[in-house]
């Protein structure tokens, strides 16, 4: 009875002190650590070996939209299979191009393949592909005017570089 006791007591006692020590705060230029950062400052996390540098911040505040009905998602575009006039499946919607001043420049297209192994990346121009949606079914559909040769035969876009950087 006494262990059960003591121990009701102890366990408040310690989580108080592991509360209590995750507060804490090193005073800055003391030999116990590196200083925290002032209030304001970029971060006050750890150095990781390697610093980014801050992206740009736009001077304007929000600009708040309201969203067309006629407008698309990528959420609504990436992944989508893109079939041609005989309706062959001929790719696949991979990602979106987005240019420096905001709008679309183009699709990122995957063409063949299996399982990841062999596919090929093809970059086309947006006005190319046809992206509809469909009430009746509430279904999204791409078409293009091509052939899976002819995109196969395309030249190859290959991610790298900026492309795989990771996200912040």
């Amino acid at each position: 009875m006494r262990k059960i006791l003591f121990a009701a007591t102890a366990i408040p006692m310690f989580i108080g002190v592991a509360a209590f020590a995750q507060n804490a705060t090193q005073p800055s230029g003391d030999a116990a650590g590196p200083a925290t950062n002032p209030p304001g400052s970029m971060s006050n996390a750890p150095a990781t070996g390697h610093a980014t540098a801050p992206a740009d911040v736009p001077a304007k505040g929000p600009n708040f939209i309201t969203v067309p009905d006629t407008a698309m998602l990528s959420e609504n575009v990436v992944g989508l299979d893109v079939y041609n006039g005989q309706n062959n499946d001929i790719g696949k919607i991979h990602d979106i191009i987005v240019a420096s001043d905001q709008t679309v420049k183009g699709f990122i297209l995957s063409v063949g393949g299996f399982l990841g192994m062999g596919t090929h990346y093809v970059a086309v121009d947006p006005g190319a592909v046809s992206i509809t949606y469909d009430d009746a079914n509430r279904t999204w559909r791409a078409t293009m005017n091509a052939t899976k040769d002819q995109l196969k035969a395309a030249p190859e876009f290959k991610y790298g570089g900026r492309w795989t950087a990771s996200r912040s």
